[in-house]
């Protein structure tokens, strides 16, 4: 018997959307053009005024896969993530961004990993960057696979997820707005396991339609390093919920953790563009005799004096990293990520084999 209309489909793809141009429709195009195509496609138009509202209505004209949502005025990016993924009615959520683009295979690869691994709740893959023109300036991240770090291997617009561990979790929270993907991956890793599909399923467009790029550069500075200061605590061992509670003003010069600069200048530099954080940076980072600082200050003033030579000295590195990291890698399907982690061998999979040091 054939499914009816009304009965959930095996996947969700939600995209929110705030002018979304030019970009969307090549993101929207990358989705449609799936491997997998039993899905559905949320998208919700965030109060976009740039004309995005029109291109989505054509594209949901031509598949019916797509289900439009629209709202007048923008939510944020943890408003209208929670938004979609409230709308979707499969028990698997894929994440994509309207700037950003995945590989052909990306949803059948994580689906298939879904069925055989049931401790598995959320499945992200590796990501290599583009700049406007759609130019390769980055490769992908292999060497943070083989590394210890509470930062994330792959991309949100890569994530996938089962719906009821992200309700669990409680969805993404406005508090940790710029970073709302890491906070809720910290949540997930605490209960179930989170896997990364070492191949670079997605592209990140780098450019300056950037959320970040498009906002107020103060705020999006005291998001950013607040992400810093709670990962740090999180590392720790300490819960970096107590940092999110709204209760925590900064100080009267209260200077910023400076990795900061580093964050917020990327998207530029990988554009093609100097960061031009170099002023920010002096008037609001906090300097001390640490490394932080030593990369802080070479990455920006290099960046800002020569941003194409920094992007070719970065590259090199990446690649080097890379090439020293893939031996150690292997044939392995996917590994597992756990945030708090300091052994190396425990990011192998299979998760059913790991599933005792899958929480953070």
């Amino acid at each position: 018997m054939a499914p009816s209309p009304s009965d959930p489909p095996p996947l969700s793809v939600v995209m929110p959307v705030n002018n979304g141009l030019p970009y969307v429709e090549e993101a929207i195009s990358s989705i449609l053009g799936q491997s997998f195509a039993d899905f559905e496609f949320v998208i919700g138009d965030d109060g976009s005024t740039d004309g995005t509202g029109a291109a989505l209505a054509e594209w949901a004209r031509r598949d019916s896969r797509i289900r439009l949502l629209r709202r007048e005025r923008k939510s944020g990016l943890a408003g209208g993530a929670n938004w979609v993924v409230a709308a979707a009615r499969a028990p698997l959520v894929a994440i994509a961004h309207a700037d950003d683009l995945s590989h052909p295979d990306r949803l059948r690869r994580q689906v298939e990993l879904f069925g055989e691994e049931p401790d598995v709740d959320l499945v992200g893959t590796l990501w290599n960057g583009v700049d406007e023109v759609g130019r390769q300036v980055r490769p992908a991240d292999y060497w943070r696979l083989a590394r210890r770090s509470p930062f994330a291997p792959f991309s949100h617009s890569s994530a996938m997820f089962r719906r009821a561990a992200f309700e669990r979790a409680g969805g993404y929270r406005a508090e940790a707005e710029y970073w709302e993907d890491l906070d809720l991956y910290y949540r997930l890793a605490a209960a179930g396991a989170v896997a990364v599909i070492p191949e670079a399923l997605a592209t990140v467009r780098h450019a300056r339609v950037s959320t970040r790029l498009r906002n107020e550069p103060g705020p999006v500075e005291d998001a950013v390093d607040l992400m810093y200061r709670a990962t740090a605590l999180y590392r720790g061992g300490g819960d970096h919920s107590s940092l999110l509670a709204g209760t925590r003003t900064r100080g009267p010069g209260e200077k910023l953790h400076p990795m900061t600069f580093i964050s917020c200048g990327s998207t530029l530099l990988w554009s093609g563009r100097s960061p031009r954080v170099l002023k920010r940076m002096w008037r609001r980072a906090g300097f001390g005799w640490n490394l932080a600082s030593a990369q802080t200050l070479v990455w920006v003033i290099w960046g800002t004096l020569s941003p194409r030579s920094l992007r070719l000295f970065l590259r090199i590195l990446l690649h080097a990293r890379n090439f020293v990291a893939r031996p150690m890698l292997g044939n392995r399907r996917f590994f597992l990520w756990h945030p708090r982690d300091r052994h190396l061998g425990r990011l192998e999979g299979p998760a059913s084999a790991a599933a005792g040091g899958a929480s953070a």
